[in-house]
């Protein structure tokens, strides 16, 4: 029976899963802690990421595995010198110190926001990879000097592994130098940070979805990808479904077979590691502003849980704009929290309610705008990541969508969809004929929630938290 692994690196921790190549049954799972990280300044060093991982590998049993595949936390840019060495701690995802340089560079393209769609297929923002390598040139000259290469965390985890520097196009589409509509590097977008630079020399080779990257211990090393796409190989996304996402950070992602351009820089449109297009929105704050709020009014998750089911939709006219930690979409680096609606006889359900309500609306929005550019009415609505666990954030989800929703079986899909394309690379397999053999091995899913029918009711929380989000823009 050959088994393979599936590593998720994520921004919290690093966790793997072993499951039987053939059939997808889980055989064992381990995990390791990342250090914590606050932004604005949101940086790990990548020797943590490896270490987390030395550590989830021997509570999984340290397995001998016949292929392992790496999913990575999108757009962290890691410095590289020309031996390989790491120059500077990783900047990630939602490190927004270089919001003032998404701005630069939008403005460095004639047509601004909408030729930065048309080259790579997003708007920069603080959170990509290229804003980052610019706030890196602007900021740390002697860092820069020595610079030589740079890489996202998936690609450098598969250096460790594999000592090849290659990385796929799912991942490499979140750069902001990488074009899925042409399939290829855009140079001249990384010229615009430094245009003495031959960046040809810099960047990972692109493996197709079931290209080898290498070998570990005798295992083959698939080529990788980001979290958000293997998620949807772990889920089995076809067109027409959904995904929302709701864990550090929330996404609402489908998958496309076109690339998307979206000018308003809303939905970013990413590729995916089957073939396919990830057209994806992202919010900076998911569960980090429930756990806030859980602990500030000193409930417990069951406690937190129950409070805000035993609320009507409304929350009693509380309504909380999330921004915790300044915000993605909308594109707000700087923004913060508001929570307006407060009366002296405020309960704390009322409170846990406005915040899965002020979480929830935020990624509806981003629904919306996703629906402007791909069909995501015509299948299912599926809710992952750690809050999907909780039946209070279904409940909501389902009562402002207006939609089912259902939670896929299983807990850990990205490191799911990671051991999908191991399996696929180990077998020479398409990673979405992967994905459908093994389509109900964990079980079946939770009874899908039904939302409330109180679409009204509905409509005024939503058309509330819209009011709040204009007026502090």
């Amino acid at each position: 029976m050959p088994l393979v692994a599936g590593v998720d690196s994520s921004t919290q921790s690093t966790k793997v899963e072993i499951r039987d190549a053939d059939s997808g049954a889980l055989v064992a799972h381990g995990r390791g802690v990342h250090p914590a990280t606050f932004p604005p300044r949101s940086e790990q060093d990548p020797a943590s990421w490896w270490g987390a991982f030395q550590h989830a590998w021997a509570e999984a049993g340290s397995p001998s595995v016949a292929a392992i595949s790496v999913a990575g936390q999108q757009h962290g840019m890691v410095a590289l010198d020309a031996v390989g060495a790491v120059i500077r701690p990783a900047k990630l995802w939602n490190d927004t110190e270089s919001a003032p340089d998404a701005g630069w560079l939008i403005k460095q393209l004639p047509g601004g926001r909408r030729d930065w769609a048309a080259a790579c297929g997003s708007v920069p923002v603080a959170a990509f990879t290229i804003t980052k390598l610019s706030w890196l040139h602007r900021r740390e000259p002697e860092a820069w000097a020595r610079l030589a290469r740079v890489c996202l965390p998936h690609d450098w985890m598969t250096m460790q592994l594999s000592g090849a520097f290659t990385t796929d196009r799912g991942d490499a589409s979140g750069t902001g130098w990488w074009s899925p509509g042409e399939g290829r590097y855009r140079y001249d977008l990384l010229a615009i940070v430094d245009p003495d630079r031959d960046w040809s020399d810099c960047l990972p080779a692109v493996l197709g979805p079931v290209e080898a990257s290498g070998s570990w211990n005798g295992a083959v090393v698939g080529p990788g990808t980001g979290d958000n796409m293997a998620a949807a190989l772990g889920i089995g996304l076809q067109p027409g479904d959904v995904v929302v996402s709701i864990g550090t950070s929330g996404t609402v992602y489908a998958v496309s077979d076109t690339p998307t351009a979206d000018p308003t820089g809303a939905v970013a449109g990413f590729a995916d590691a089957s073939g396919r297009f990830l057209p994806l929105v992202c919010t900076l704050n998911g569960a980090k502003v429930l756990d806030a709020v859980a602990g500030l009014i000193g409930a417990d998750h069951a406690t937190f849980d129950e409070l805000v089911l035993s609320e009507p939709t409304g929350a009693g006219g509380l309504t909380l704009l999330p921004y915790f930690d300044g915000e993605r979409t909308p594109d707000r680096p700087m923004a913060t929290g508001v929570l307006s609606g407060l009366r002296p006889d405020v309960s704390r359900g009322e409170l846990a309610r406005a915040a899965v309500e002020g979480v929830v609306c935020g990624l509806l929005d981003g629904l919306d705008a996703l629906g402007a550019v791909t069909a995501v009415d015509r299948g299912r609505l599926l809710v992952v990541g750690g809050s999907a666990r909780s039946a209070a954030v279904r409940q909501v989800l389902a009562d402002l969508s207006g939609r089912p929703v259902e939670r896929p079986a299983g807990d850990e899909h990205v490191a799911r969809g990671a051991c999908v394309q191991a399996a696929a690379v180990l077998h020479g397999r398409s990673p979405l004929d992967v994905a459908r053999a093994w389509d109900g091995i964990d079980g079946a899913p939770p009874a899908t929630v039904e939302p409330n029918g109180a679409t009204a009711t509905a409509a005024e929380v939503r058309g509330r938290y819209g009011e709040r989000r204009e007026r502090e823009a």
